[in-house]
């Protein structure tokens, strides 16, 4: 009886999308003939130095990742919604996919410039780092995995793509005094992607029992 009782309290529902909660990220990539491209995106996690994205085939980033196997995650703070808002609906694609148009994007050549971002060079790989983002992680296309079929012929798939990080770079106001490799997770406040609205981070509710573990265990 607990059981049944228990079983009453959800309802069975059937979201068309699934964003919990997780973090925007500024995907930075080129293409075969240079053009940067950024999207936002937040179908994103890690584990260790192991990035996996997924993201929709009609879009110009997963071309080039395709392509040209390199990126930078930049990871932009709370306070960059107005900038990252600004990216919404646009795409690099020329001309833009049927089924975007349709949904209302553009083409923007210059997405760093309609985001008040500033390009800057980065140390392993060709795209640019976005300099007001307090994170930025090179990175290098290890795997792509197919997660949706384009059955329809408009290029409308979807895929996971792993990539390893090769190079961290941080603001100075995120790092954890006294340490050398570590983040204050007091002092980085994240974008975050929800049901299609943007939110921050609030207060620390409480430490955690992994925090008694030496971060350089993970490593």
């Amino acid at each position: 009886m607990q059981t049944q009782e228990l079983t009453r309290t959800h309802d069975v529902i059937d979201p068309a999308i699934l964003y919990f909660g997780t973090p925007v990220v500024l995907l930075s990539t080129v293409s075969v003939a240079g053009a940067v491209n950024l999207m936002p995106m937040s179908s994103a996690f890690w584990l260790g130095h192991t990035g996996v994205l997924g993201m929709g085939t009609r879009s110009q980033t997963y071309q080039n990742l395709a392509d040209t196997g390199e990126c930078v995650l930049n990871l932009p703070s709370a306070t960059l919604v107005s900038q990252v808002n600004s990216l919404a609906l646009t795409t690099g694609r020329n001309p833009v996919p049927q089924g975007k148009a349709d949904a209302g994007y553009q083409y923007e050549p210059d997405k760093f410039r309609r985001a008040g971002l500033t390009p800057l060079p980065a140390d392993t790989v060709r795209p640019p780092r976005a300099a007001e983002c307090p994170v930025n992680l090179e990175a290098r296309v290890a795997d792509i995995y197919e997660l949706e079929k384009d059955d329809s012929g408009t290029g409308a798939g979807a895929v996971a793509v792993e990539v390893t990080i090769t190079c961290v770079h941080v603001h100075p106001g995120i790092r954890l005094p006294g340490t050398e490799n570590r983040i204050d997770p007091d002092a980085w406040r994240p974008l975050i992607m929800s049901f299609q609205h943007f939110y921050g981070l609030g207060d620390r509710l409480h430490p955690s029992r992994l925090a008694a573990i030496d971060e350089e265990w993970y490593r």
